[in-house]
């Protein structure tokens, strides 16, 4: 499926060495003022080309609205986004044409649709996260209403960890290029992704999430809990290997006494004391932070001879080409936090259709 939600809905279509991609929103509400700016500077946090420690692929990311704004406001019309390609260097995977890369979805998509855009991996390409990215401002323009706040930065590459998020100023993740808010820890991180890209190779690492002054009953019991929801939103983006939210796998190891968040009053609002559960309980929002990690694999592309085979199962080397990230986190921080927009404005929504 290219279509994510149920009342905020997005669709997305295009190929990373296709004319261009882009993004339908259906369900956004009429009157929302509309910053284009602000989307612009989301794009541009995602973009490729920031940096020495991401791809050199130079896109400039200019979106162009065709539809459901006017006069700067939405009109409740399907709004309508498009970003043109402009640095695609298709020669670059002629190669790969008949071969199947290790760690891609190349044989998969074979297998499954008998036909497959080899140039840059086509629709598995993870130049289609700029549409959900594009989607994601206007929905962190509806949040924006209710002050709902989304932070995303880099927790972890490799083995170089930084401290719990509670300990950090997430105002400074735009400070340096690898947006982790720690400087000591951004600064190993940089060299160790510098070292990684130089001996011809890829690094892993995490992306953690908060969410701020969430409503209380976001989230639908059963299927659509609203941790659930946000697992298989970060697991649709490209190269993510693992969702955790609250306590997580850490959680194991805790007894119920200790894992426990106990309920107290603070003035006329209830709270809990300690925040275990990630802000979410019965698959519903509690008015705590809500915050996870997603784990990303090494980028699957590297500047290194690899055995595989071909379309007739032949043995062949691939060799890599073409400009890829030594790390992918740097710029997943902002498709984290797209993805997190759009479920957040999908419960809002339905939070409005749950009760009298």
């Amino acid at each position: 499926m290219n279509t994510y939600g149920k009342l905020f809905r997005i669709t997305t279509f295009g190929e990373s060495h296709g004319p261009a991609i882009g993004v339908v929103i259906d369900g956004c509400p009429a009157g929302l003022e509309i910053d284009e700016t602000l989307i612009q500077h989301e794009l541009n946090r995602r973009k490729p080309g920031q940096s020495k420690i991401t791809t050199q692929r130079k896109e400039d990311d200019t979106f162009k609205i065709l539809s459901g704004i006017f006069e700067g406001k939405s009109t409740g019309a399907p709004i309508a986004i498009v970003i043109e390609n402009q640095d695609q260097r298709s020669k670059d995977y002629r190669h790969l044409e008949n071969t199947f890369r290790p760690s891609h979805a190349d044989y998969t998509y074979e297998a499954k649709y008998g036909i497959r855009d080899y140039r840059g991996g086509g629709r598995s390409s993870a130049r289609e996260t700029a549409a959900r990215v594009a989607a994601g401002a206007i929905a962190k323009q509806v949040l924006k209403n209710y002050s709902i706040e989304i932070n995303a930065y880099v927790s972890r590459v490799g083995d170089v960890q930084s401290p719990p998020y509670t300990q950090l100023d997430l105002s400074k993740t735009e400070d340096n290029i690898v947006r982790c808010p720690h400087p000591a820890t951004a600064e190993k991180m940089i060299d160790l992704i510098d070292q990684i890209r130089l001996n011809r190779d890829t690094i892993g690492g995490v992306v953690t999430c908060v969410i701020k002054n969430t409503l209380v009953g976001l989230g639908e019991p059963v299927f659509d809990k609203l941790h659930a929801e946000l697992g298989k939103a970060m697991l649709s983006i490209n190269a993510v290997k693992g969702f955790e939210y609250g306590s997580g796998f850490e959680g194991t190891k805790l007894t119920g006494s200790q894992h426990n968040d106990e309920f107290v009053k603070e003035g006329k609002t209830i709270r809990t004391k300690t925040n275990h559960s990630g802000g979410v309980q019965g698959g519903i929002s509690n008015g705590e932070d809500i915050y996870f990690n997603v784990a990303f694999k090494p980028v699957a592309t590297i500047m290194q001879d690899q055995q595989s085979v071909d379309k007739e199962g032949n043995e062949v080397t691939v060799s890599g080409k073409g400009r890829h990230d030594p790390c992918v986190v740097p710029r997943a921080v902002p498709i984290v936090e797209a993805m997190a927009a759009l479920v957040l404005a999908d419960f809002l929504l339905r939070a409005k259709i749950s009760r009298i």
